[in-house]
């Protein structure tokens, strides 16, 4: 249910909610909040909350440092894990400076206009999220460990697989917050754990992300255990991924989904900074069924983009290369983008390559262009893209850059 400003405020009186959660995002994808008291909340929709971003990563320094958070009331939400009795709820917000403009760097703002942009050329995307992740055991004061929660593997079952009750636990709560999951089971490595999404609309699919990773983390305290979404937690077991399924429609009769694979081959190599942003981030890609070669492939797991064995509403593309440590709302956002890109160009896609990428000869691996194999390598590649600059603000890729104007 999306709610109205109006709706949000008679919601919060008859429902006994005593805090409210303002949301953002800093421009990694971190997400951040202000609590506000319901005797705020109005204030809240007319004028914004305002509130100091100087220590906010990609929002700007101590310098004109005052912003605004203006509370979305579509994303009205509760949190269960919350008492019954004085009730915690969410919202997300939009980001602006004082005048009322947007700020460039909130993330957020920019999947909206990727999506209006899409919608202005008669296209419509769609988005479901396969995000891995590991419990480890905390030691006697609390703190993470590297040991995992079990040693259960791939699609083990109780009593091997430790994490079943976790992720019933952190199913039930989605449900209860209107996400839907899909499925969920042990992934390859020990304590490693994925819950997948049904296909939504980019917004709301970036928000469940981001809300995803906050109910996770906050399952696993809550049973003594820390939840680890780096891409690469153990040297030698299995990485982490954000597995993106994606559709488009378009006009009545067109088929857009191949153009939209070829935008997406076609500018992968400088999005990669964006979509595996961390150091660690490369010492997952190409190994363990992840990417490191620009391909794809249909139902080949070892390829940069696969093509599921699935029809009618269920037909999609999936990328494989992005990590836990993307911000969605930015990588959904390049994502469309490169896709519209693919379609305006009428690119093509290549032949597949239906070859296994961690056994194929380097004689046939030597056809393709790799992915970035290091953060320096798809940093200088972003700094330098034509497309990236044309599609992001300069203050989120110097961010990324590690760059100063």
């Amino acid at each position: 249910m999306k709610y109205s400003p109006e709706e949000v405020i008679q919601f919060v009186q008859e429902e006994d909610v005593k805090f409210i959660r303002l949301a953002f995002c800093d421009v990694y994808g971190k997400q951040k909040n202000i609590t506000i008291m319901p005797s705020q909340l109005q204030r809240a929709f007319t004028y914004g909350v305002a509130f100091d971003a100087s220590a906010i990563a990609g929002f700007g320094g101590e310098v004109r440092s005052d912003l605004f958070l203006h509370p979305d009331p579509a994303t009205l939400i509760s949190l269960p894990w919350r008492p019954e009795n004085g009730r915690v709820v969410r919202m997300f917000c939009d980001v602006t400076h004082p005048d009322g403009t947007p700020l460039d760097s909130d993330t957020r703002g920019l999947l909206k206009k990727a999506v209006a942009r899409a919608a202005q050329e008669g296209y419509a995307f769609a988005f479901g999220s396969e995000m891995e992740f590991y419990l480890f055991q905390t030691d006697e004061a609390g703190n993470p460990t590297t040991e995992p929660y079990d040693q259960a593997g791939y699609m083990d079952v109780a009593p091997e697989d430790k994490g079943e009750n976790i992720r019933r636990e952190i199913c039930m709560i989605l449900e209860q917050m209107g996400i839907q999951p899909e499925c969920s089971h042990h992934e390859e490595g020990p304590g490693q754990n994925e819950i997948d999404f049904r296909y939504s609309d980019p917004l709301t699919a970036a928000d469940n992300a981001v809300t995803f990773c906050s109910i996770v983390k906050t399952v696993a305290a809550r049973n003594g255990l820390w939840a680890d979404f780096s891409p690469k937690p153990l040297s030698n077991r299995a990485g982490s991924g954000l597995h993106i399924n994606f559709s488009v429609k378009g006009p009545e009769g067109t088929d857009p989904l191949p153009h939209v694979i070829a935008g997406l081959l076609d500018q992968a190599y400088p999005l990669t900074a964006f979509l595996n942003p961390t150091a660690n981030s490369y010492l997952r890609l190409g190994s363990s069924k992840a990417p490191g070669y620009i391909t794809w492939s249909s139902e080949n797991r070892s390829q940069l983009i696969r093509i599921p064995a699935a029809v009618g509403e269920f037909r999609r593309a999936e990328l494989r290369s992005a990590d836990p440590s993307a911000n969605p709302y930015l990588a959904f956002a390049l994502l469309i983008h490169a896709g519209l890109y693919g379609i305006k160009q009428g690119l093509t896609l290549p032949a597949p390559a239906d070859f296994n990428l961690y056994t194929a000869p380097a004689g046939i691996l030597s056809r393709y262009r790799r992915l970035p194999t290091c953060l320096e390598e798809a940093m200088s590649a972003a700094w330098e893209s034509k497309f990236v600059t044309q599609h992001l603000p300069p203050s989120v890729v110097a961010a990324y850059c590690r760059r100063r104007g």
